[in-house]
Formats: C-alpha cells, structure tokens, sequence
C-alpha cells in the first residue's frame, strides 16, 4: 500500500497523503510525504489533515446519539427543538442532516468570533430559500444550526462534544501533528495555504482535522466494528445512511447518488467527500462487505489522487462506490445559449456566459472555465487531461417544467435560481 500511495501521491503532486483500509477484521494504513511541502517533517500514521465538509458525518453522528438517547427528534420540527427558530420555516432535524431543508448553501461572512447562538438569533429568518422537503440543496448552513443544537443540549462546545462522544473513544489522539494544505500547480513547487478559511463558526460543517486511520475506524464503528463498536446501535446507524432523496422534485445530483441523514450514497456504499484550502479527504463504508476505505490528502489535487486510488484497488478486486466527476450523463451537445445567466442560492453565486458559441462558468467571481453539456443539459468542466488538472465542476440546469425554460442550475450540489 505504502508504494501505491507514494507512487500516486507523486504523480498528481500531492506533498502528503494517506490511506487506511479496513478489511475482513483488520486496519491497514499507508503514509506518504511531508506534511508540509520541504519541511522534512514526514506524514504519520497519526498526522491530522483539514477535512473540510468530511466534518459533516461526525456532527450528524452527534445528532443522531441525542435523537437515540431521547434528547432530540429527527422528524419534528427543528423550531421546537431550538427558539431561535421559532419564526422561522418547519424543517426538520433529518432534512438538514440529508440537505433537503431548503437552505440557503452558505452563511456570510460575519466577524471571527461570532457564536453560533448569536448567528443564528440574528439570521433564523434568512436561511430558507426552498420549502423544506421538496428539492436537495447542499447547505453549510444547516450544519452550523445542528452543531448549535449539539451545545444546546449537551451543555458542551461543538469541539469538546465530538471527542468526548467520538474521537475519544476511537482513540484519536489531541496532540497529533496537522498537515498543511497546498496549493498545487502544473508547473511550480506546491504553494503552502498555512491557514484554513473555515471560521470557528462554520467547524460543526468543515472545521476537523483528523487522520486517515481516524476516519477508517469512525466509518468502522458505524458498521459496528472496531474499537467504537459501542458508540451506536444498529438502528441508530442505518438511519443515518438511508436515501431519504428518491422523489424529490430535485434530487441529488453532482455530488453522490443520494442522501441520507449525514451520510452520502453510491450504490451500496456509504461515505462524504470533503475539500479544505488545498487539502482533500474522502471515506467510504460497505456494510454489506464490513470494508471502509479512507484517504487524506494535503494537496489540491487529492481528489485525483482518489480516483486513481479507487482505479488501483479496482485491479485488486475491491470495487468501491463513487461518484464520477469526469462524466455528463447524455452525450455531447452544443452549448445552448440560453443556459447563460446570472444564478444564485443566497449569497452564492455564479455566472454563466455564451462565447462564440462554447459556456464560460464563474463559481463566485473566479476566472472562467469553459463547460461541457449533454443533450439532458448535464455539465461538467473539462480538465486537459494532465496528472495535475483540477478536479471538475458537474452539475446541470434545469428547466421549469411549465414553460420549459431553464430557470435553476444544480452545481457541487447547490440548487441555484436564475435572477433576473
């Protein structure tokens, strides 16, 4: 494993990575690289990587111990559970675990040490933009509200909850040294990003930094294997990954196959991607087989590194489940004019642009990349086909199905309205 993983590492210009698989009873793990790009510090078996929206499982896990012990209700309205919400839209518990709450993808920028009682007082009655249950919409938003509703009823901050209830008993060690983001380019030294963007506010949605052997043994225990084989019961765990997405008017799309109440879907796998400045991490989970595969990476081109890693254990016979971002699901198309335009899900927003007969995608003000579209209207980026090319945006537009023009664009999972 340790030379398959150097070998990939070094392809996509990754400075550090690794792998922890469990497998018929046993964890193996693999290291490779630095933590630090020319630091000389090398990655460990314990070395913590930013996991970015990774974090996500661990604080619907949360959640859902509170709902097991009696504390909290997945299908209630959240607005009994918590006053701030109280004027706000009835959404429940499981939809913002499963995304289908109808809120808005992102929270703004606010001052550093803005709580997350205090952010929520002051914007409970700005997060809807859906009705709650009828479209999936990727929201961070949702995930500060639940990790508020962790310290709500625990009495404890966000961060002393998850290891309390979690890391401790997976033996995940405070002290571990934390690898670095980078910023890879194709023909440069990778660029060091030495702080993550995530503000303390917005931890219970990206702010974990753990080990690939860490994320193994947490996707172990909701199997109900390994050393956190206690955490939850059976029940408890199977709620957590059930696709509550089939018949929505907008499912899933652009990022797994469904959802569930924290955890993603692809087939008959389970897991969560997660993207940090610089820094990929992704796990996966097979409770048919008892296999959970886990991988971090300190590079912006991890997520190549997972595919190729995905290809590698393919050969060896271990399938794993994912969702293909180098695909549009219909074949190729012109690019129609009429998909340019301005589209937004709160205060996130992109752009769309008709040029000499191609579309020119701007994700929040960024340079313009060029989109590939099918026939059903599915995009994606293209990349040049190089080791070190950036991982693509897949998404789709969407028409409105009474008139038949395309009014919404579904990207990285966020459903956003086109304005006018």
């Amino acid at each position: 494993m340790n030379d398959v993983l150097a070998e990939l590492a070094l392809r996509h210009g990754v400075p550090g990575a690794q792998m922890a698989v469990w497998r018929d009873g046993r964890l193996l793990t693999a290291e490779t690289g630095e933590e630090a790009a020319g630091s000389g510090r090398p990655v460990t078996v314990a070395t913590a990587f930013p996991l970015g929206s990774l974090t996500k499982p661990f604080t619907a896990t949360l959640a859902a111990l509170l709902v097991a012990d009696g504390d909290a209700d997945l299908d209630e309205p959240l607005s009994e559970q918590l006053g701030e919400l109280r004027a706000g839209p009835g959404f429940t518990l499981r939809q913002v675990l499963s995304h289908t709450a109808g809120l808005v993808a992102n929270t703004a920028e606010l001052p550093f040490e803005t709580t997350r009682a205090g952010w929520l007082a002051r914007h409970a009655s700005e997060l809807a933009v859906y009705e709650p249950g009828t479209v999936f919409s990727y929201s961070n938003p949702g995930y500060v509200i639940v990790g508020h509703l962790v310290e709500e009823i625990t009495g404890l901050d966000w961060a002393e909850a998850v290891h309390a209830m979690l890391l401790r008993p997976l033996g995940h060690d405070r002290a571990a040294p934390v690898a670095v983001g980078h910023l890879v380019r194709p023909d440069d030294r990778p660029r060091p990003v030495q702080e993550q963007s995530v503000p303390p506010l917005e931890d219970p949605a990206a702010g974990l930094r753990l080990s690939a052997r860490d994320l193994a043994l947490f996707g172990a225990a909701h199997l109900g294997l390994g050393p956190g084989a206690a955490l939850l019961d059976a029940a408890t765990a199977r709620s957590m990954r059930e696709d509550v997405t089939e018949g929505l008017a907008v499912g899933a799309y652009g990022l797994a196959g469904g959802w569930g109440a924290g955890w993603s879907r692809y087939g008959t796998w389970f897991g969560h991607d997660g993207t940090g400045d610089g820094a990929w991490s992704h796990l996966r989970a097979n409770p048919s087989t008892n296999t959970v595969v886990a991988l971090t990476a300190n590079g912006s081109t991890g997520a190549r590194l997972w595919e190729s890693l995905l290809g590698r254990l393919d050969e060896t016979g271990l399938e794993v489940g994912d969702h293909p971002r180098d695909r549009i699901d219909a074949a190729p198309a012109p690019a129609p004019p009429e998909c340019a335009g301005h589209y937004a899900n709160g205060g996130w927003s992109c752009r769309v642009e008709a040029d000499d007969g191609e579309l020119l995608l701007s994700v929040a003000g960024a340079a313009p990349v060029r989109l590939l579209v099918g026939k059903d209207l599915s995009f994606r980026t293209p990349s040049d086909g190089g080791s070190r090319a950036a991982i693509p945006y897949r998404g789709r537009f969407l028409r409105e199905p009474a008139t038949g023009d395309v009014d919404r664009m579904q990207i990285t999972g966020r459903l956003c309205v086109r304005q006018n």
